[in-house]
């Protein structure tokens, strides 16, 4: 399997349990549709790479970007404090 492969994957379970986490704490359905549609989406694409697709690759890094993005946005781009304190 590769570095790929399990980024992939992990970051779906990761955006999975980020949703449901919101959905809880906020009662967000939005969090709990976007985290879930790209959770799935992108544990998929990581098996779909995994069997040697390579499009899917493609789509995982679009997807994760895309939340990158949407986090950006929402939270602000914020400095490392560990990177402030040695500067």
């Amino acid at each position: 399997m590769s570095l790929g492969t399990i980024a992939a994957i992990a970051y779906g379970i990761l955006s999975l349990g980020d949703g449901v986490f919101g959905y809880l704490q906020a009662k967000s359905t939005p969090s709990l549709v976007s985290g879930g549609v790209s959770g799935i989406v992108l544990i998929v694409m990581g098996i779909l790479q995994g069997q040697g697709i390579g499009w899917a690759a493609a789509v995982a890094i679009a997807i994760t970007l895309l939340l990158v993005i949407v986090f950006i946005k929402k939270m602000g781009l914020k400095p490392c404090p560990f990177r402030a304190a040695f500067s």
